[in-house]
């Protein structure tokens, strides 16, 4: 049977959307909030991360132990992740067990954030942003998005500063919950083998007491600048380098066009980049990302070599950077048109790969487009696509930093 499209707005505002296809054997269900590090505020910063981990602490019918032992009983693939601009929370199981499924995290999402829990857990929060500030990619990464996005909220960091984190109240992260968690600014993403009626009517009834709060999200554009900065530090044994510039937003047309780019240049196999610096073993890492944002995007750039090669990668770097408009060729974004649509599939064969992608797309985008409508779209990349592209974003101004041994200044 050919897959359906569903959708209903419940009266408080919350979507439900569907991709129902009684060929699958597995359900997935995963309830999409517009709550990030962005929406924060500087004293709160690492909140929406924090609420996350809260979220499996328990309600007035749960405990913390009941949530495990319960997803555990219908064998569940579950979890949540936060980021710059949402927070997930998502199960992939037996079409038998979504009822199951759907009762635990319209639950979930109503946490009773008891304080005994949110002291606890927020010396687990401490010791995450300790274990990420020994990773030199990741400290690299978090000065380089400060840097490039300055007073933007972009700037913020997912987990918080330790600063920020042991400041933070109880009463602070549920004002925040109370104006982010309402049901007009989130989307509940199903797919697979699903009666679709009766998964509204559950959730309509299980969410029937939440309160619309009419939130909205801070657009200013963030004023991107060159820039470039270097950190030692003399338990860092390799070179870093992470650079940003300005790249398509989500919701731009452009993005197709932005990730074949990226897979040109800075794929980690066959691309530019790795003929230029890890072929001939210059470069442990080199690649270039794109990552759209609501409004807003950017191209990462990023490599890791020996220190004594610092310089004459970041050479290499920029010179492909700014050659890319003038070596493009159409065997080149024809293999990367390939890659890419390989990877859509590959993530779409599993209805939780499905359910991933319509959260995204509504959330961002208010709209459905089908996998076949996003395959069409990348297929049809060329290279005068990718030139008009450059033309708009030509790899610049870039923000560069780099992460190197104390030593090697």
């Amino acid at each position: 049977m050919a897959v359906e499209f569903k959708h209903v707005t419940l009266d408080h505002g919350l979507d439900i959307i569907a991709e129902v296809n009684p060929d699958a054997h597995t359900s997935a269900v995963g309830f999409f909030v517009k709550a990030g590090s962005r929406d924060e505020t500087g004293d709160v910063m690492g909140v929406s991360h924090f609420l996350e981990h809260m979220m499996f602490k328990g309600t007035e019918r749960r405990t913390a132990a009941d949530v495990n032992r319960e997803f555990d009983e219908i064998g569940a693939n579950y979890n949540a992740s936060t980021s710059q601009e949402v927070t997930n929370y998502y199960a992939h199981v037996l079409p038998e067990y979504m009822e199951r499924a759907i009762d635990l995290w319209t639950d979930l999402l109503r946490p009773t954030l008891r304080d005994d829990d949110f002291n606890m857990e927020k010396n687990v929060i401490l010791e995450e942003i300790g274990m990420y500030a020994d990773r030199p990619f990741w400290v690299a990464y978090e000065d380089a998005m400060e840097r490039y996005f300055g007073s933007h909220p972009l700037n913020y960091r997912v987990l918080g500063t330790n600063e920020s984190i042991a400041a933070l109240k109880r009463d602070q992260m549920m004002a925040y919950f109370e104006q982010r968690y309402s049901p007009d600014n989130m989307v509940a993403s199903l797919s697979g083998n699903i009666d679709f009626d009766k998964c509204v009517a559950q959730i309509a009834e299980a969410t029937k007491a939440w309160k619309p709060s009419r939130v909205t999200r801070d657009y200013t554009a963030p004023k991107a600048e060159a820039g470039d900065a270097t950190i030692t530090r003399d338990n860092v044994k390799m070179h870093y380098m992470v650079g940003l510039c300005p790249g398509p937003s989500t919701q731009d047309d452009s993005r197709y066009a932005a990730a074949v780019l990226a897979h040109v240049l800075g794929d980690s196999e066959g691309s530019r980049l790795y003929w230029k610096l890890i072929d001939p073993g210059l470069a442990d890492e080199a690649e270039l990302s794109h990552y759209g944002f609501d409004k807003t995007g950017t191209f990462m750039f990023y490599a890791s070599c020996d220190a004594a090669k610092g310089e004459q990668v970041e050479s290499i770097m920029h010179e492909v950077l700014d050659n890319a408009a003038d070596e493009l060729e159409a065997g080149e974004v024809e293999r990367a048109v390939s890659k890419i649509a390989m990877d859509m599939m590959l993530r779409s064969e599993k209805p939780a790969g499905r359910m991933m992608a319509l959260g995204g797309q509504w959330l961002y985008m208010g709209e459905y487009q089908p996998l076949e409508t996003e395959l069409q779209r990348v297929r049809a990349i060329t290279v005068d696509d990718l030139r008009a592209l450059l033309a708009a974003y030509p790899l610049k101004p870039r923000s560069v930093v780099r992460l190197t041994p104390g030593d090697a200044t």
